[in-house]
Order: structure tokens, then C-alpha cells, then sequence
């Protein structure tokens, strides 16, 4: 046994007193100093067996080992794994976990939350596990924390550059449709080599909320294709793939001389499942009278 002693001083006003201790290691947990090239891991046939009851340190030729310390002998074989690739291993299981339970931004939860903004003039639901995201260009944008292709926004017309009466300044739903479609195709252009966008209006309709307003609902569909080299010189060698397929809901309304529009984006694969839940939202969209 080795018994380290140290000494300190304690500083007093009138005097210095010089005190000696000493200090037996603590206890430690059973390992033994692994071989060279080992990396820390003890062969999986190896066994330990051990009867002292306390922790011992030795010395032998310069080499220092930990002994076990145990109440009762016991024999076992060492199962070791290395920690990288536990914590490879842990990291995976929980990616793979969230993965299974977030390719539906509405599986788990169909509860809404509403927002009233009663400076700009609209009220709109969005799923209560959303997060806002400052800073996205719209006046208010939501999206799932998780899928990021899930999300909601509205944007608003200047009062200054418009003077809505109705909306149906916009034309018929059919016309639009093709408006919004439109501007849609414009906010998504793309000045990378090889990038095309192939898109369809699938429905427009009308209706007459319980508010008593008119309001115009758009539905498209936007694909977005690339190649995969775009910089390859024969045309064989630039293969276009798919980017994403996306469903893109729109609701417009006018009041306060201005055209209001909630706009749901969700991927084509997730609007069957999804749909119920967003009919929800774009039926519970309002437009408000500001007071002057």
C-alpha cells in the first residue's frame, strides 16, 4: 500500500504551522491497465477475479495497475464496447426513433393553436407542436420543428400599392389560380445550371365564410428537378433527379383594402394523410376589420 503524504500551511496572523497528512487513494472501479494497442478494451475472453476488500495500489516495474476491489470473488467475462461507436450507436437509435415518429407533421398531435394578429388584420390555427421562425419574409410564418417542408405563412399586400375592394379584383378562382401560381414559380426561381420546374394547378374554388366574406382557395403542385452533374459536358452524363414534390394550398381574402393569403406547404407523399388537418386550417383562416 502506498500512502502519499503532502504538506500545506495554514497561515495564521501571528504564525505559520507547517501540518502533514496522510492521504490513502480513494477507492476505484474494477479495470485493469490494458495492454498496448488495445485502446482501452479488454479481451472479450478475458476474466477478473478478485477477493480483497479494498482498493490496493501497486507498483511494478514502473508500471502501476488497478486492482479490484470486491467483497465476494466473482468471475466474469468482459464485455467492452468502444465508446465511439456506442455513442454511434445511441445516436442512431434516437435519429431512428424521431425519424419514425416525425415523417407526419400531424401524427402525433392534431391540436391547434390560434393566432390573432389585430394589427394587420387575420386570425389563423396551426398545429400547437409548431414553431414560429422570425426573420422568413412573410408576415407570420409557422413550420414544423422537424419537417421542414411543413409550414405555414401569411402574406399581406402593401396598403400603399393596393386598393382591394374584394377578391374578386383578382378575377375568377380560375384566374387566380393562375396568379398565384404564378408568383409561386417566381419566389422559387433558381439560377443553378440544370434546374427545371414542372408545376399544375390541381383545383380553384370559392366560398362565403360564416364571417360572410368571400374568399378564394387555390391548390398546386410544384416539382423540382436537377442534375445530378450539371457541369458534365454529354448530355447522358447530366441525369435530372427529383428534388421535391410539394402540395401548396393558398386562401385569399381582401379587407382593409388589402389581399390577405395563407399559404400551407406540405410534401405530395404527406398531403393524403395530412389532409383532414389542413382543410381544418384553411377553413379557420379569417380576415378582421382594423379599427381606423
Amino acid at each position: 500500500m502506498i500512502l502519499i503524504s503532502t504538506q500545506f500551511s495554514i497561515l495564521y496572523p501571528m504564525a505559520s504551522i507547517t501540518v502533514g497528512i496522510k492521504f490513502h487513494p480513494p477507492p476505484c472501479f474494477p479495470r485493469l491497465r490494458p495492454p498496448p494497442h488495445s485502446h482501452g478494451i479488454l479481451p472479450r475472453s478475458s476474466s477478473v477475479a478478485a477477493k480483497s476488500t479494498s482498493c490496493q495500489l501497486h507498483e511494478s516495474s514502473g508500471d502501476i495497475i488497478y486492482c479490484l476491489a470486491s467483497e465476494k470473488t466473482q468471475s466474469s467475462k468482459d464485455f467492452a464496447v468502444p465508446r465511439r461507436k456506442a455513442m454511434a450507436l445511441i445516436l442512431s437509435g434516437f435519429i431512428y426513433s424521431q425519424a419514425g415518429t416525425c415523417d407526419n407533421a400531424f401524427a402525433n398531435s392534431v391540436t391547434f393553436r390560434e393566432y390573432t394578429d389585430q394589427f394587420d388584420g387575420y386570425t389563423l390555427q396551426y398545429p400547437s407542436n409548431w414553431i414560429q421562425v422570425r426573420g422568413a419574409g412573410a408576415d407570420i410564418f409557422f413550420r414544423d420543428p422537424f419537417v421542414l417542408d411543413e409550414n405555414i405563412s401569411v402574406n399581406i399586400s402593401s396598403p400603399s400599392s393596393s386598393q382591394y375592394k374584394s377578391v374578386e379584383d383578382l378575377g375568377s378562382p380560375e384566374e387566380a389560380g393562375k396568379k398565384v401560381l404564378k408568383q409561386y414559380l417566381t419566389e422559387f426561381m433558381s439560377t443553378r445550371l440544370g434546374v427545371r420546374r414542372e408545376s399544375s394547378i390541381l383545383s380553384t374554388s370559392s366560398k362565403v365564410a360564416s364571417d360572410g366574406r368571400l374568399y378564394y382557395e387555390v391548390e398546386v403542385n410544384i416539382k423540382s428537378y436537377a442534375n445530378n452533374n450539371e457541369l458534365a459536358v454529354l448530355p447522358e452524363d447530366r441525369v435530372a433527379r427529383l428534388e421535391w414534390d410539394r402540395r401548396y394550398l393558398s386562401v385569399l381574402g381582401v379587407e382593409n383594402n388589402r389581399l390577405y393569403e395563407l399559404r400551407l406547404q406540405t410534401p405530395e407523399k404527406s398531403f393524403a394523410e395530412e389532409e383532414k388537418e389542413l382543410r381544418e386550417i384553411m377553413d379557420a383562416f379569417r380576415v378582421n376589420k382594423v379599427a381606423a
